[in-house]
């Protein structure tokens, strides 16, 4: 067994692990931090696949800001034991036969999966420069659409965001 397949098992038994932490801790915070921990663990398998972009990506936008996300409005919601209403039978029925399903799934999609070989041409697939050249070179259009798209989502956030100027009231003189 060479480095690459210790890294490859330890970080998969991390992320599995840290996984079952989001699920099983009845402590919302300790959740996202378990979540954290799953996301930094997946990173490292970007880096495994020589994905660095993916990489960079997955730890600022999910590690970073959805986290920090999920923290605040979990801190706003104050999350209390004593008022969450309790889940009925039939509910937690429904949730352990869709999770027996989803576990059926999976395991059927493993038992099927074959490895894949890898060839020489693809090991720089997921860099950066590679990246760039086939986003404006080949998806050049979709790339400029979907710019504007989020510019004109931006612009209308900030019109309904706004806050209506109101007349002065008269002051009765």
């Amino acid at each position: 067994m060479n480095l690459y397949d210790t890294l490859f098992w330890f970080l998969s038994a991390v992320s599995v692990g840290c996984a079952l932490g989001v699920i099983l801790s009845r402590n919302p915070v300790n959740s996202v931090l378990f979540l954290v921990l799953t996301f930094i663990s997946i990173s490292g398998h970007y880096i495994l696949m020589n994905a660095q972009f993916l990489f960079i990506v997955n730890l600022i936008v999910y590690t970073g800001a959805i986290m920090v996300l999920f923290l605040f409005v979990i801190m706003l919601m104050n999350l209390n034991a004593d008022v969450e209403p309790q889940k009925g039978q039939l509910v937690q029925l429904a949730g352990v036969v869709s999770g027996g399903v989803l576990f059926l799934v999976l395991l059927a999609a493993v038992k099927t999966a074959s490895p894949v070989p890898i060839d020489k041409a693809s090991i720089d697939i997921g860099l950066i420069t590679n990246l760039g050249k086939v986003l404006f070179k080949d998806f050049v259009l979709p790339f400029e659409i979907s710019s504007v798209l989020f510019l004109s989502a931006m612009i209308g956030a900030v019109v309904i965001g706004k806050k209506e100027e109101s007349a002065p009231l008269p002051s009765g003189e």
